[in-house]
């Protein structure tokens, strides 16, 4: 028997599978569910509030940035807590005992059973989806969607967005030019995160080794809390995003 249960929430929700656009959306930490058998996994109900347990209003703008684009969005439905969809699932921080200063009680002392448990329900499925995607699509683009905290171990993070790159930075510093044109914007590149083969998933196994194209995209959450911010930063993604890659097509410079 399984991790998940009758009735519990899909693994992913899987958006426009057939839809033309080169632009594959992907969050791989929309949702904060918890299998019914993990309990709460030890962690109070305000906690799993808070950026520990999800990318705060991440969902929201992928799933507006997909309609509006009409591209094919996938985004994982459960707690980065329980498995984090964005690390490799042999790595330590893939089911972490600690996050930021939260202890995660339902994550200590795992045998190799339950943590594999946990990829075989969540992990396994979700990148299967994707890179059958990749495989099956004419062209992707691969975009990663994240969101951060504006205040991080009490240090303040200024920027309103960043875009994130390892080998292939092309359409990042596109991106990343015609951002810092909106009015009022602070725009990071590789902060407060960066991308690299030890501390990410998604885009060093499918898009760089496959020789994608991508973009990985982290807008500050309390920008997009709400349904109203939402819907303002997938309406600029919606325009900025395919007049990045016309240029990119066209080898002009920003």
């Amino acid at each position: 028997m399984g991790l998940l249960q009758d009735g519990e929430a899909p693994v992913y929700d899987l958006l426009r599978a057939a839809a033309q656009s080169p632009f594959l959306l992907t969050a791989d930490h929309a949702g904060r569910a918890i299998p019914r058998a993990l309990g709460d996994l030890g962690v109070p109900g305000a906690e799993m509030d808070r950026h520990i347990a999800w990318d705060i209003g991440i969902a929201g703008v992928t799933r507006r940035l997909s309609e509006v684009l009409d591209a094919t969005a996938i985004l994982q439905n459960y707690s980065r807590l329980v498995i984090d969809c964005n690390r490799n699932p042999a790595w330590a921080s893939a089911i972490p005992e600690v996050s930021e200063a939260t202890r995660i009680l339902g994550n200590e002392g795992l045998d190799e059973a339950r943590k594999a448990a946990r990829r075989a329900a969540i992990f396994d499925p979700y990148h299967g989806r994707i890179a059958r995607l990749v495989r099956e699509r004419a062209r992707t683009v691969y975009v990663a969607m994240h969101s951060f905290t504006p205040v991080y171990l009490a240090q303040a993070r200024p920027m309103h967005v960043a875009v994130l790159y390892n080998r292939n930075p092309r359409l990042s510093k596109i991106l990343a030019a015609r951002l810092r044109k909106e009015n009022g914007l602070v725009v990071g590149e590789n902060v407060p995160y960066r991308v690299s083969d030890e501390t990410d998933y998604g885009v060093p196994v499918h898009a760089e080794r496959n020789g994608l194209d991508y973009l990985e995209i982290e807008i500050r959450q309390d920008l997009i809390a709400d349904e109203a911010g939402q819907l303002e930063w997938a309406g600029r993604l919606a325009r900025l995003l395919p007049a990045a890659l016309r240029q990119l097509d066209m080898g002009t410079r920003a």
